[in-house]
């Protein structure tokens, strides 16, 4: 008896929460980036395979943190800055796609890429277009993920009107180091007027 008693009180319960919070949807977005491990180097939005297929000329690379180390001894003693924002860093992905005359074929993807990152809780921190833009006749877009004042995790979408790119970096960085990137490893001079403003208190 006690057993039927409970089986049905939490069938109850059950019911009871549904109706007040709604069924779980069916389809749902991947989970929230989470500051003890931000970044996935080797994951690209689904968006990015359909037009990497109809892409001309597709390069993809990955560089670890040893690789990373190495190559920052290519700088110049001078650009100090630089080096150290490359020690931060332990990891980095890059995607570039380029596309013959007609230009990028499905603008609806290029969106697509952009509403994944929005799903997964990174955080759209800049916006450069033509007007002024780093890229010419294009469009760069930031997301980061922060952990307090530090940077854990960025991407950086560029698209113009023929190619794609697709940088993303993980590491330790603190706001200033990705702007010291910009430049390097084929991410673009975006613009910094809006980075420090992601900083999450």
């Amino acid at each position: 008896m006690n057993s039927r008693f409970l089986v049905c009180a939490a069938a109850a319960a059950l019911t009871l929460s549904a109706t007040l919070f709604g069924a779980p949807a069916q389809s749902p977005p991947p989970p929230p980036v989470q500051s003890d491990n931000p970044v996935v180097l080797d994951w690209a939005p689904p968006a990015l395979d359909s037009l990497s297929a109809q892409a001309a000329v597709k390069n993809s690379f990955t560089l670890d943190r040893n690789m990373l180390h190495a190559a920052a001894g290519v700088f110049a003693e001078n650009d100090e800055p630089t080096r150290q924002a490359i020690g931060h860093l332990d990891g980095l992905s890059v995607h570039t796609l380029k596309f013959g005359d007609m230009g990028v074929p499905d603008e609806n993807a290029v969106n697509s890429i952009r509403d994944a990152y929005h799903l997964r809780g990174w955080k759209h921190v800049v916006t450069s277009t033509n007007r002024g833009g780093p890229v010419h006749n294009g469009n760069t877009d930031v997301w980061v993920v922060m952990d307090g004042v530090n940077v854990r995790g960025a991407v950086v979408l560029a698209e113009t009107p023929r190619t794609l790119t697709l940088i993303t970096v993980a590491g330790d960085l603190s706001p200033v180091d990705l702007l010291h990137l910009r430049g390097h490893f084929g991410i673009p001079k975006f613009d910094s007027d809006t980075l420090g403003q992601a900083q999450v208190h």
